[in-house]
């Protein structure tokens, strides 16, 4: 599904290169992510992606979340809708600003499969933008 609307946003492309938000989760309010923004940037010249913005969000434990047989040690996280950095990068993708989000991971986005493809599936419908992992979410073949 994220191949589909990324070859739908390249189709419709004229000889612009692609633009892109790099977008980071970072886990902490200490950390920084300027070691993810020189992996993006990275990834971006390779692909010959132009970075429109640069966003990221601190990866918040929800303590008002309740999940029978869960351990309460355990960080459930927001989801990426409830984030201020996510719901910028959406607006923008919205009003014509980028053509899609430049991520790590899909973790970056979230790790349950339904959530993660609800994302791809907003973006690619209402936004017309895809996302690019640096990381694929497909297993590598042994070598």
């Amino acid at each position: 599904m994220r191949q589909h609307f990324y070859r739908q946003t390249v189709g419709a492309q004229a000889d612009q290169p692609l633009r892109v938000l790099a977008y980071s989760l970072i886990p902490s309010p200490r950390a920084r992510p300027d070691e993810d923004w020189g992996t993006l940037q990275a990834e971006a010249d390779q692909l010959g992606y132009a970075i429109a913005a640069r966003l990221h969000d601190v990866a918040v434990p929800v303590t008002t979340t309740y999940f029978p047989a869960s351990s309460a040690s355990q960080g459930v996280y927001t989801p990426p809708w409830d984030r201020p950095g996510w719901r910028e990068a959406e607006r923008q993708l919205r009003e014509g600003l980028a053509d899609g989000v430049l991520v790590l991971d899909r973790h970056n986005i979230s790790s349950d499969d339904d959530e993660y493809h609800a994302v791809i599936k907003h973006l690619g419908e209402h936004c017309r933008a895809f996302i690019h992992l640096v990381i694929s979410e497909e297993p590598v073949a042994p070598t």
